[in-house]
């Protein structure tokens, strides 16, 4: 039979994920320290502690928590992984990189660390690396929509416009409702001239989020450049309306508005008569 103190610490640990479960971060990391103080060798305590840690934002000692747990358990990826986001937090990319491949290192199938070191890669300005990163975490788990979504922003940063909307559409497959993935999407398709494509992407970002000014001017951009202009202005006062000082005044520069230079309606918006 199980003595006392193996009773006590099974209990403490569990009251801690409960406490972690209810977000009440401090009385979890006191639950997981009785713990440690009863079995120091505890890894998953040490883990869980670091976990809690980190969501109250302490991130230098959710890693100090996270290491120890490493001590006991060097192949315990998922705190290779969580140390790694830990020191993402603190803008220490390249060691969070260094944590994610030891993840990966035992884990190889791991997505979630994967994803995370795209982000960290993707932060260091090392895009194909990102990319690459990502690709693998798809590859693991195709619907993660986030990986998609991520990957279309590091595509972006090398111009590949194209891959950029094919990401946008993998991401919206799995999560139709992602007002950004469908934004994001309607700019590629601006900047390679597919207007009408764009535009429908703005409609669907639009139902979304109806009262976005970015996207009315972007979708104003859109319909000026076709020609479109009564649609055009229509989209544009919709966004001096909902930003006067910020749309306003990148509209009076915006070349997208030539057309619309000599029309007296855009005159007295842009100049807030």
């Amino acid at each position: 039979m199980a003595d006392v103190r193996d009773i006590e610490i099974v209990f403490l640990f569990q009251k801690g994920l409960y406490l972690t479960k209810q977000q009440d971060y401090n009385a979890a990391i006191a639950s997981y320290d009785y713990v440690l103080d009863l079995q120091p060798d505890y890894p998953d305590a040490w883990y869980n502690r670091g976990n809690a840690l980190y969501r109250i934002g302490h991130f230098e000692s959710a890693i100090a928590s996270y290491n120890q747990a490493l001590e006991y358990e060097p192949g315990f990826s998922e705190a290779w992984n969580n140390r790694g986001s830990a020191l993402d937090d603190l803008k220490r990319y390249q060691d969070a990189i260094v944590s994610y491949d030891q993840a990966i290192k035992f884990k190889p199938d791991y997505c979630w660390a994967w994803y995370n070191r795209g982000i960290a890669l993707r932060n260091l300005g090392h895009y194909e690396a990102a990319i690459n990163s990502y690709d693998r975490a798809i590859e693991f788990k195709p619907d993660y929509y986030w990986a998609w979504y991520n990957r279309a922003l590091a595509l972006k940063q090398l111009g590949k416009l194209e891959r950029v909307v094919a990401s946008y559409d993998k991401v919206l497959e799995f999560k139709p409702d992602f007002e950004d993935a469908w934004t994001n999407r309607g700019n590629a398709l601006y900047h390679l001239r597919q207007l009408e494509a764009a535009i429908a992407s703005y409609d669907r970002a639009l139902k979304l989020h109806p009262d976005n000014p970015n996207t009315f001017y972007n979708q104003a951009c859109c319909y000026a450049l076709q020609g479109n202009y009564d649609l055009a202005f229509e989209s544009l006062q919709r966004a001096v309306e909902l930003n006067p000082h910020e749309y306003r005044d990148i509209a009076k520069t915006n070349s997208d508005f030539d057309g619309l230079r000599e029309d007296e309606r855009f005159m007295a918006l842009i100049n807030g008569r």
